[in-house]
């Protein structure tokens, strides 16, 4: 079993990228707090973020702390709870994507741009018009064209959007979701960016995911499978594999498609439930070789709201699939 990345502060939520040859790791901030553990996550109270880098994945591990890079009193539009982030690079620029409440309560996504990878970052003084929930994943195809998933269920508000794209219902707020096996899960977001980065181009869509043995969407009542948090993209060769936390039954899984929007196939799972409630991770290559960035509640012997980022090297079979053994 694998130290954790970072012992001297608590991370998780790592959103993971190679940038000037070094990882970069873009992760959430525990703190301490004295709120309860509830199913609203309101206990994950994280006020800043810091990055983190590093030129080597194998241990012992020498991790680059650069500091606090935003705050949650630089952003005008925001209350409370900087939950999970992600970057991405385009044109010489940095961004940096981040949920957060708003002063009523309600998930929105904002962006901050830098100059380089470890920041500072400055954010725009709204956020990005249209966004909602959390968990932005952001993804740079290779022509150039920029995407941003997102999405999670109950503390994140997913299923407040039923009715259409950011029109939210308040009735739905809550550890609540459509239930049933006659209903279609919900599904995550995924919408272009525009060529400055900081807008949508076009509405969020749902990104399907499909079960293999049916070819049908995937159901409500399949918690072993269904979206409910933590979307990530990564690509290789021509094959998208879009990856996500299955929440309550706590598996990350993936699924594959030939398009970055879909539909997608459920692929199989690439890590079983840690110790922790959550589980949220990112996928990246980095000197020839497949890495798996997660979190879990070891560092801070069960306390469900200190997590720890920790990594792992995946694997590939022959035909395509993420394995966690190395193939023979």
């Amino acid at each position: 079993m694998s130290p954790p990345l970072i012992t001297h502060i608590y991370t998780a939520d790592p959103s993971a990228h190679v940038f000037n040859g070094r990882v970069y790791i873009y992760p959430s901030h525990d703190r301490e707090t004295d709120i309860k553990f509830n199913d609203n996550g309101d206990q994950y109270d994280m006020a800043d973020y810091h990055v983190f880098s590093t030129a080597s994945l194998d241990e012992p591990y020498d991790v680059t702390d650069h500091g606090v890079v935003l705050h949650a009193e630089d952003v005008p539009w925001v209350s409370k709870q900087l939950w999970a982030p992600d970057a991405a690079t385009k044109d010489g620029k940095y961004y940096l994507y981040f949920p957060a409440r708003e002063k009523e309560g309600v998930f929105r996504i904002g962006v901050a741009v830098g100059d380089k990878p470890e920041g500072p970052f400055v954010p725009d003084p709204e956020p990005i018009p249209g966004s909602f929930s959390i968990d932005p994943a952001s993804f740079v195809d290779d022509d150039g064209e920029a995407y941003l998933y997102f999405g999670g269920l109950w503390g994140g508000q997913l299923q407040c959007y039923q009715g259409g794209n950011d029109k939210f219902d308040a009735s739905w707020v809550g550890p609540k979701e459509p239930v049933g096996a006659d209903k279609f899960a919900l599904f995550p977001k995924v919408a272009r960016l525009s060529a400055d980065m900081r807008k949508f181009a076009e509405a969020p869509q749902d990104l399907v995911i499909l079960a293999p043995e049916t070819g049908e969407p995937i159901r409500a009542d399949d918690h072993d499978r269904r979206f409910f948090e933590a979307a990530w993209m990564h690509k290789r060769g021509d094959t998208y594999y879009f990856s996500y936390s299955t929440g309550d039954t706590h598996y990350l899984v993936y699924a594959t498609s030939k398009s970055p929007l879909g539909p997608f196939t459920y692929g199989g799972r690439i890590l079983e439930p840690v110790l922790g409630w959550t589980t949220h991770h990112s996928i990246v290559e980095f000197q020839g070789r497949w890495w798996l960035f997660h979190h879990d509640c070891e560092l801070s012997k069960g306390v469900d709201h200190l997590r720890s980022v920790k990594v792992k090297e995946i694997f590939y079979d022959k035909d395509g699939k993420i394995v966690t053994e190395k193939p023979e």
